[in-house]
């Protein structure tokens, strides 16, 4: 009696041909966790590094603002850089240069040394953060990616709770220079162990192009527009924030009709095709944009209003951060068993109502409600980006994954910089320091967000995709 053929990408398969999961897994989370530490502890570090360097202020902002357009712009290209040489191997690229870039930052002499080294460290972290999802996307089959994803997102929760700490302590007691040092050792072994995983040769059905004018124009559309967002706050010049708005999107305009030209699109059919993954991206958006823009004003809110100190301010948000932990594999319980419809709505209802709750701070708010509103803010980004995230690297072919996840980090890093535009342009309308009409506003983002979520693969919806390698995976197995 013949044994029964395959019909499809099953979970032995995967398992079959997949490089060492533990390891697969564990480079994962302590990537995304280096890279999320990095940017904690250098908000922490820059006052320090300004004095000592007799820099400016702008000049002190330009090593966040450098690093934030480099990873923004080229997230996508890196992406699709690992659909076709491989995501291990972009990730120790990305992991090598981001560690030789941190060693070079702390011996830097100079501030245009440390801005030009962490648009380095940018570049490094685009090839990087793409992979990791890329990685986890070949190592387990679609039905079971929400766990590891979990798991992912907790320990980033951890870093965003730990970061300032651990800067503070570094700075300190070993100055500015050694929150860098602390990148250096383990993301040389990090790079150095990718390099030593042998991914399986994946068979595909053409070969995958880069398509680099459409890289070229993607990266001027997302680097203009994080960089008139980042400079939005500021005040300065209406006209510029308007001008520079309306440059990103000439670049996009020109780059949504390179790809509907070219026979090899940056963004396959497959990925925006997808009216799941599309939705998902505005879910991520929009619910980074709350979290982040929440932080933002409630921490301008608990020092101005009711006068905390920097590390009382902290404490307080704390739970924010710590709720990420326990939710992120609760989320994927759920995920599994109701689908990710009903668990994203969940998430993004949790994430609204804390935004509403902290929009009431005022003088007569005790610690434990603000607590409890940022438990709710953290809890619910930790599900809705559990969530978001598998719908987006779950629901493409596998071969444009590294693109998928690409397109989900850029709308981690739109996302926050949206939420504070939006937050400071309603301070500036409203004329004070308050926070209820900014957080209103970012709660009625939240709630768009919501909507989206209706768009979402709900109950019983299959884990699979129609991509060209399923498909001819199923015509071998019923030859």
């Amino acid at each position: 009696m013949r044994a029964p053929r395959a019909t499809g990408l099953t979970t032995a398969t995967v398992e079959a041909v997949a490089p060492p999961r533990r390891l697969t897994l564990a480079s994962s989370v302590l990537g995304a966790v280096i890279v999320a530490l990095d940017g904690t502890v250098l908000t922490i570090a820059q006052p320090t590094l300004q004095r000592e360097l007799h820099a400016s202020f702008a000049q002190v902002q330009w090593t966040s603002t450098g690093y934030l357009i480099a990873v923004a712009s080229l997230l996508v290209f890196a992406g699709r850089l690992g659909d076709r040489y491989g995501h291990h191997r972009m990730f120790a690229v990305g992991m090598l240069g981001f560690g030789a870039a941190s060693a070079g930052i702390g011996w830097a002499s100079g501030v245009g040394w440390v801005i030009a080294l962490r648009v380095a460290q940018g570049v490094f972290g685009a090839l990087l953060q793409p992979a990791t999802l890329g990685m986890l996307r070949a190592a387990y089959p679609p039905d079971r990616l929400g766990m590891p994803l979990a798991l992912r997102t907790s320990a980033i929760g951890v870093a965003a709770a730990a970061g300032p700490l651990v800067g503070g302590v570094l700075v300190t007691h070993l100055g500015w220079r050694s929150v860098f040092f602390l990148n250096v050792l383990p993301a040389l072994v990090l790079g150095l162990l990718a390099l030593t995983v042998r991914a399986p040769a994946r068979r595909r059905t053409g070969a995958v192009g880069l398509d680099l004018p459409g890289a070229c124009l993607l990266a001027v559309a997302l680097g203009w527009l994080v960089h008139t967002l980042v400079g939005a706050p500021d005040g300065d010049s209406t006209t510029g924030t308007v001008l520079g708005l309306l440059a990103a999107a000439g670049a996009a305009v020109a780059f949504v009709r390179r790809e509907r030209r070219t026979a090899d699109p940056l963004l396959p059919p497959g990925v925006l095709g997808s009216a799941a993954v599309g939705a998902a991206l505005g879910v991520l958006v929009a619910a980074s944009a709350a979290m982040l823009g929440t932080m933002f004003v409630s921490s301008y809110a608990l020092q101005d209003v009711l006068g905390m100190d920097p590390l009382r301010t902290s404490l307080t948000a704390l739970p924010g951060a710590v709720a990420m932990v326990p939710a992120a594999p609760l989320s994927a319980v759920l995920l599994r068993r109701w689908g990710a419809r009903p668990t994203a709505l969940g998430g993004m209802g949790l994430l609204t109502l804390g935004v509403v709750a902290l929009s009431r701070i005022d003088e007569g708010t005790s610690t434990v409600g603000i607590g409890g509103g940022f438990l709710l803010v953290g809890a619910g980004f930790g599900a809705v980006m559990v969530t978001a995230t598998a719908v987006v690297v779950r629901d493409v072919p596998v071969e444009s994954v590294g693109v998928a996840g690409g397109l989900q980090q850029t709308a981690l890093n739109i996302g926050p910089t949206l939420g504070v535009a939006v937050a400071t342009a309603v301070i500036g309308v409203s004329g004070g320091v308050a926070p209820g009409p900014a957080l209103t506003a970012l709660a009625c983002g939240a709630a768009l967000g919501g909507v989206l979520c209706f768009r979402l693969p709900g109950p019983g919806t299959p884990n699979t995709v129609d991509s060209p390698s399923v498909r001819e995976h199923e015509k071998e197995g019923r030859s």
